[in-house]
């Protein structure tokens, strides 16, 4: 099951703002950046950052 996490805004700088955010505190990585959905909203999703195992930390 993967886990995403969600950002909707009313504008893009408020969606791009929200997101940067959600990623510095809880150490996600962008998967969406924000974008202009039909209905006048904007949209943007972050996921975990993939875990290093040990033998893709020496590459």
């Amino acid at each position: 099951m993967a886990i995403r996490y969600g950002i909707q805004a009313d504008s893009e700088a408020e969606c791009a703002q929200a997101l940067t955010e959600l990623c510095e505190q809880l150490g996600l990585v962008p998967r969406m950046l924000p974008k202009l959905l039909t209905d006048n909203r904007w949209m943007a999703r972050a996921v975990p950052a993939p875990r290093r195992t040990d033998e893709t930390a020496g590459r």
